[in-house]
């Protein structure tokens, strides 16, 4: 019986992610690998899998990716290969007011496929505020508001930093969140929101106008979801570059 492909999921692994700062951050992937296998292939895949990437987990970044990518299919002996690595990323944030630090996690990840359908995917989830204009347009006082988050997908020409993607989509909303606020914070946050009413379709047409803009990303897919705060279904909206261009 042949078999299509073959692989590993859901390996944790400790990588250290390059910054846009020139720094290191040690992180925790979680790694899944599919290869397109010949037939006559033997050796373990697990084996030369985990060797390869052993060699990259000292300072993993989107430059280097592919070339991890290229060598998982080199040495498979493969016709493709696809890798998935999914990490908590951090950002140090200043409160806006108080100026007090913290740390604002971020979920992202990246994937590479080669051979076949070679491409890279850099993503990033994004946890934001929005407030509901009509809300807003129907009250004498307050406005319903809820987290929601943006997630995006890119393929690009050259180089692009996460922190570039997270700051693309913070600034397409209502607010964006920090970790740790003091009193004067959370009077800024609630003010900032309250002046900038977004719908989920709002927030997902701002992320992709800006986009569309940035000359170094070729593809991207955007969603968000809002999680209500006074229904018990979320709001959601969706874009997809091929379906606009």
């Amino acid at each position: 019986m042949k078999i299509k492909s073959v692989g590993i999921k859901s390996i944790q692994v400790p990588v250290r992610i390059r910054e846009m700062n020139g720094g290191l951050q040690n992180s925790v992937a979680t790694v899944s690998l599919q290869a397109s296998m010949p037939g006559e292939y033997r050796d373990s895949y697990v084996l030369t899998f985990t060797s390869v990437l052993n060699k990259y987990i000292d300072d993993l970044s989107v430059s280097n990716f592919p070339e991890l990518l290229s060598e998982v299919k080199e040495g498979l002996h493969a016709a493709s290969a696809r890798v998935k690595m999914s990490f908590p990323y951090f950002v140090e944030k200043k409160a806006p007011v108080s100026g007090t630090r913290s740390l604002m996690e971020y979920e992202c990840s990246f994937t590479g496929e080669v051979g076949t359908d070679t491409r890279f995917i850099l993503s990033v989830k994004v946890p934001i505020t929005t407030l509901c204009p009509c809300s807003k347009e129907i009250s004498e006082q307050g406005a319903h508001n809820q987290r929601a988050e943006v997630a995006l997908n890119v393929t690009f020409k050259k180089f692009i930093w996460v922190e570039d993607l997270i700051k693309l989509i913070e600034n397409a909303a209502s607010c964006e969140l920090w970790a740790l606020l003091k009193r004067p914070d959370e009077k800024y946050v609630t003010e900032r929101a309250y002046n900038n009413p977004m719908f989920v379709e709002d927030v997902v047409r701002k992320v992709a106008l800006s986009a569309l803009d940035d000359p170094q990303i070729t593809w991207f897919s955007a969603s968000v979801e809002s999680f209500e705060s006074i229904h018990k279904h979320s709001a959601y909206a969706y874009v997809d570059s091929n379906e606009i261009r």
